[in-house]
């Protein structure tokens, strides 16, 4: 079978740094060029979209397609908190987010991302210079400005201005898999994201399935952090009758409802035992689990290995975790 083509939508907002733009179709191409060695087909197709200030933003270079699989805001060298970002832009942004793709930023491009609405009640990260601005700016956005990158499933925000590199990386790997992502960055020499790239995958929800009302409860999880995983909450969620949702979601993204909520709820447990020094049981408790028994046994089931263990090989060491 073919491998489907994956559009990925820059926007040349006013202000967008052009050397990021640029870098980042270039890393895209050079992925296609690495997995053309193995498949002769070149499943990442780039596109340039210009906003205007009286409608939606216009293809101004890249071949057309049927809707964009994610859309990344790039970083800018100017004052973010001054940009001109004309309505009908964020209009566009949040329906291609609704239709299923991901939303990425870049440095200063998170302050584009949250007027737009999509990062509320996310955890999100930009500049450290950013930090009391967009927290003054947008209070209901949980911003981790001590991290690199935060890959929240249908939402990835990167810090710095170079890390364009890195979420560009983390799009090839999710897209064309960890062997087409890693021999892009030794052609381009440049390191690959962080820890979660060796050998533990960030969980990756499948999201251009097209069913929208089971698409409407994914981002309802992630925004949540799958606190209620109840059928009953999320089939009224969805419009839908328990069974007719159990078996759509299901189709759609390839897990049983429970499974989800749990690769969701693992994925924030992972985070914590990477970057901070709380207890396990504290962690499952504020991840959802009220059974720290059961929270090892599920973590385990996902990760390969238990919270401990996954702790002793991916955490931050204890001097750089008080330097933040």
């Amino acid at each position: 079978m073919q491998p489907k083509t994956v559009d990925i939508a820059l926007l040349l907002y006013s202000g967008a740094q052009q050397a990021a733009v640029l870098g980042m179709t270039d890393l895209f191409h050079t992925a296609n060029r690495q997995l053309a060695e193995r498949e002769p087909d070149r499943p990442l197709r780039v596109s340039h979209w210009q906003p205007h200030e009286e409608v939606a933003p216009e293809r101004v270079w890249g071949e057309s397609g049927a809707g964009p699989d994610a859309v990344i805001v790039p970083p800018t060298l100017h004052n973010p908190e001054q940009l001109p970002i004309p309505a009908p832009m964020l209009r566009w942004l949040t329906e291609a987010h609704r239709q299923g793709a991901i939303a990425c930023s870049v440095c200063g491009g998170a302050f584009v991302l949250a007027r737009t609405g999509i990062l509320q009640g996310r955890t999100a990260t930009t500049h450290w210079m950013y930090t009391e601005a967009v927290e003054a700016a947008f209070p209901a956005v949980h911003w981790a400005t001590e991290r690199l990158m935060v890959d929240d499933g249908d939402v990835i925000t990167a810090g710095g201005a170079m890390s364009w590199t890195d979420l560009g990386l983390r799009l090839v790997d999710r897209f064309l898999g960890p062997r087409v992502m890693l021999d892009t960055a030794r052609t381009l020499l440049i390191d690959p994201p962080g820890r979660e790239q060796r050998y533990y995958r960030p969980f990756s929800p499948r999201l251009n399935h097209g069913d929208k009302a089971i698409l409407q409860v994914q981002h309802w999880l992630h925004s949540t952090q799958a606190r209620t995983g109840s059928v009953s909450v999320l089939a009224k969620k969805a419009g839908l009758e328990p069974r007719t949702f159990l078996r759509r979601f299901a189709r759609a993204t390839g897990l049983t409802s429970t499974d989800y909520c749990q690769h969701i709820r693992v994925s924030k447990a992972q985070e914590r035992l990477q970057l901070g020094r709380e207890p396990i049981e504290s962690i499952a408790w504020e991840v959802g689990y009220k059974d720290p028994a059961s929270f090892r046994k599920v973590f385990t089931r996902i990760v390969g290995l238990g919270p401990g263990e996954y702790r002793k090989r991916f955490g931050a060491e204890p001097s750089i975790l008080e330097n933040h």
